[in-house]
């Protein structure tokens, strides 16, 4: 290689490790706006993914269903139940307006998933009934113990309090936020309540086409 040849090979290395460097920060900064655009929708991601424990519950149609083999599609997990006397029913009501206006195949690829925090009264039978007033593709969820429950709770960091069953017309204290469950069945994040729609409908296409 003459001393030409050379030079022109350290300058074409220069400018490809600087061609790098830009192209790095650009990533970077187009990454970080996509997290600022996230957190102003009030999608909050989680630095590392969490595992769900295998906690069994049982769906509307009475089938069993684990927690950690929750997979192939996003999952809003929220916590409520079906006789909840204003949160459950306004955050089902703007999640089934929010998947209405979404594009067909991003609709496809999210499930709302109902994990009730009162076993005692929501019976599967309860949530196909009450979910069929929102969305019958809403699945509803209702362990086989409060135990079971606040193992998957605290997992997930949605916290509730369980109720006084012995006291007529209980009612269960929780939270509004959704757990959001990537398709590979770990959680990725949270979703803020209260929720702006369409800044969600602006993000959640972005966001379901991340593996």
């Amino acid at each position: 290689m003459t001393r030409t040849q050379k030079n022109v090979f350290i300058l074409v290395a220069l400018l490809a490790l600087i061609m790098g460097v830009v192209f790095n920060s650009l990533m970077s900064s187009k990454n970080q706006g996509n997290n600022t655009a996230l957190i102003d929708a009030g999608i909050i991601l989680l630095p590392q993914s969490r595992h769900l424990p295998a906690v069994k519950m049982t769906n509307q149609d009475g089938q069993p269903v684990l927690m950690n083999e929750l997979k192939d599609k996003w999952s809003l997990l929220f916590f409520g139940y079906t006789f909840c006397p204003d949160i459950c029913p306004t955050t089902l009501a703007q999640l089934r307006q929010i998947k209405s206006e979404l594009p067909k195949e991003v609709q496809d690829k999210l499930q709302v998933v109902l994990v009730s925090v009162d076993p005692n009264r929501d019976t599967p039978k309860q949530l196909k009934q009450y979910l069929s007033y929102f969305d019958p593709q809403f699945v509803g969820l209702t362990p086989g113990s409060v135990e079971e429950l606040q193992m998957l709770a605290n997992a997930v960091s949605i916290p509730f309090i369980p109720a006084d069953t012995s006291k007529p017309n209980y009612t269960v204290d929780h939270s509004g936020n959704l757990a959001l469950i990537g398709p590979d069945g770990t959680q990725r994040g949270f979703i803020r309540a209260p929720f702006n729609n369409q800044k969600m409908i602006a993000q959640l296409p972005g966001l379901v086409e991340r593996p």
